[in-house]
């Protein structure tokens, strides 16, 4: 972006002319993917004039969501409903259990592909921020990314404390840790409780990867009070 003016690249002309059928002259809102939104109008040829910058304000809860790999389509779902959620950060990593294993070329394509995703949902949903996506990782490198003071927090299928008794309204984050389909193995337990990881249960139900992502973010939200 130069002062005053942003060039748009060709995908992005394509949405705003073919797919929102703006005209020269017309107004909109655009944002920097850190919290800055701007009011526009666009140009002929592809650019847009910009006016002053307006800080928008983020979650008061900071979220984060480590997950891990599984089948494209459903970590694909994973990222926009989180973005959608507003998690700030965006955790793949590799588990035992694991359906899906990648190389680094692999895994770089797949981070583009996600932070591709994230942004689409954060203006489809109006944040002015975009969240974080990190290459993938393994578990125990999780835990150590984690900003001071988070708490974190593991769905485990096997059982935990009720996500209500774990929450903590005074902490300045979460970080909630899902796994993959065939859960964790008593090895990654061990290193998650060594970490000073906290149990949670999502219910009696059985719930699909996605389903369990999308559930725990949500109730995490609601308990830390950024849904109130």
């Amino acid at each position: 972006m130069g002062e005053g003016r942003a060039e748009l690249t060709r995908a992005d002309t394509h949405y705003l002319c073919d797919v929102l059928r703006l005209l020269p002259g017309d107004a909109l809102e655009v944002f920097d993917g850190e919290g800055g939104l701007y009011p526009a109008r666009l140009l002929a040829g592809g650019a847009l004039v910009l006016g002053e910058c307006r800080q928008v304000e983020t979650s008061r809860r900071r979220l984060a969501l480590a997950f891990a790999l599984t089948r494209g389509e459903k970590c694909d779902l994973v990222v926009q409903k989180a973005t959608e959620l507003g998690a700030a950060r965006l955790s793949p990593f590799f588990a035992s259990r694991s359906v899906v294993h990648l190389d680094k070329a692999s895994s770089e394509r797949r981070v583009l592909r996600w932070a591709r995703i994230a942004a689409q949902a954060a203006r489809q949903c109006g944040r002015a921020d975009v969240p974080r996506v990190d290459a993938p990782v393994p578990l125990s490198a999780v835990f150590p990314q984690a900003a001071d003071g988070t708490r974190t927090i593991l769905c485990y299928e096997g059982g935990g404390e009720p996500l209500g008794a774990v929450v903590d309204r005074s902490a300045p984050g979460h970080l909630v840790v899902v796994g993959p389909e065939g859960g964790f193995t008593d090895q990654e337990l061990g290193i998650a409780l060594a970490q000073g990881v906290r149990l949670a249960s999502l219910g009696p139900r059985v719930l699909r990867f996605e389903t369990a992502c999308i559930a725990a973010l949500a109730i995490v939200q609601q308990l830390a009070g950024d849904l109130a």
